[in-house]
């Protein structure tokens, strides 16, 4: 039995979801052009391509045979054209070379926090208000890892590939005690048919919630009711941010890592609990300590989700349109308008459009690059959305009410 290569079951597993859902069941030819000019999502997700096509010409994955029918019939050759000239002009531009500084300017001041959450409960004691005050201070610092830990995934700080691996694991693992081979099965299936049903797990809701238009009349016809849809605006701030990551995130990622036998990434967050253990056990006991971290996941929890839903659940929400990848990830995403704040906050998926364009791309340069996305928009007549954070946090209530009312209205009258 041989040993698959260091980085082999990542790169497998986001190979296999970008071209099974571009180029699943065709005929290929020219392997040793794989990816240079025919498939904006390999491109996009992949920084080193000497190093993948290693794993491209066994497979025999490459450029689509000509006589071979495209089942991306929707899309815009035009704008397929342009955008690679835009990414061209990102890259001669450099805006896919990361300031190593920020990034870890952004570490330290995680651990800052960490730092800091400590020295609270030692100096002021166990107290309720040094408590609430620190279980605040380390779900701040769980959120910012969070973003960080998606920069490495996404290979977008280091030109290696095998040195963003290496910290996104000590990131996701040990400051936040996750797996990063989880995050990534799940999250590249987003990035690679974001808000399609079936394919993106995102808006796989396992029938607790009905999303975008054409899910919740499909559900109303044929007389789906697993729950009352048309509240779901009202139980989502029951069931939605209080238990996404303390419960189903939780239960879903050690369940993952034991049933793969994903030894590594279990000892990264075995690592992780122990050290919050034996930092907290002594200030609040075994069964106190217990609790803590679940509070603090369940403050971390509201930031998520409220972040990650504003610029995706509020989009159109379908199955498969064979679009071209630009129209693709732009009638998929969203953007908040730019602040400091609301960059820190969302550890700059207010750029949710330029990310989800160049997952590559170090999230400092985010803001460079979008006039230039803007203009490209502007020139094919595509929407760019971008609003304030109050109105894109308010319209995931005003999407679920919307999506409510119209299960009901098929529910009742179709």
């Amino acid at each position: 039995m041989t040993r698959e290569p260091p980085g082999c079951r990542r790169l497998n597993s986001l190979m296999l979801y970008t071209f099974r859902s571009i180029t699943s069941h065709r005929s290929f030819s020219r392997p040793e052009r794989c990816a240079t000019s025919s498939q904006d999502a390999f491109r996009a997700f992949h920084r080193d391509l000497d190093f993948v096509r290693k794993f491209m010409k066994p497979l025999l994955i490459g450029e689509l045979a000509p006589e071979e029918p495209s089942q991306d019939h929707g899309k815009n050759s035009q704008i397929t054209e342009d955008f690679r000239a835009l990414r061209k002009t990102a890259e001669d531009m450099n805006l896919f070379k990361s300031n190593h500084l920020f990034f870890l300017l952004l570490l330290a001041h995680i651990i800052a926090m960490e730092s800091i959450a400590w020295f609270t409960i030692f100096y002021f004691g166990n107290g309720w208000i040094p408590t609430v005050i620190t279980a605040f201070v380390l779900a701040t610092s769980q959120a910012q890892a969070g973003w960080l830990q998606h920069d490495y995934g996404h290979l977008s700080v280091y030109k290696k590939s095998m040195w963003n691996h290496l910290v996104h694991k000590f990131i996701i693992g040990h400051l936040k005690g996750a797996s990063a081979n989880w995050w990534n099965h799940r999250h590249f299936q987003h990035h690679a048919k974001p808000n399609i049903f079936h394919k993106d797990p995102d808006v796989n809701m396992l029938h607790v919630f009905v999303l975008g238009e054409w899910q919740p009349i499909e559900y109303g016809k044929k007389k789906l009711r697993y729950l009352p849809y048309n509240h779901q605006h009202e139980y989502f701030f029951l069931i939605g941010p209080p238990l996404l990551i303390p419960v189903y995130f939780q239960y879903q990622i050690i369940m993952t890592m034991i049933t793969r036998r994903d030894w590594v990434d279990l000892a990264w967050a075995m690592s992780y609990y122990a050290r919050f253990f034996i930092t907290y056990i002594p200030f609040y006991g075994i069964v106190g300590a217990v609790l803590f971290l679940n509070f603090i996941r369940f403050l971390e929890s509201h930031w998520f989700v409220w972040v990650t839903q504003m610029n995706h659940i509020v989009m159109e929400i379908e199955c498969e349109p064979y679009r071209d990848w630009f129209s693709s990830q732009l009638a998929a995403t969203c953007n908040v308008k730019q602040s400091l704040f609301n960059d820190w906050f969302s550890g700059h998926l207010n750029f949710q459009i330029e990310h989800h364009l160049f997952p590559t791309m170090p999230r400092h340069n985010f803001h460079k690059v979008a006039p230039l996305v803007k203009s490209l928009c502007a020139k094919h007549g595509i929407k760019y959305q971008e609003k304030p954070l109050l109105r894109a946090l308010l319209d995931i209530i005003r999407s679920l009410k919307k999506s409510g009312e119209l299960w009901l209205d098929a529910y009742l009258h179709k």
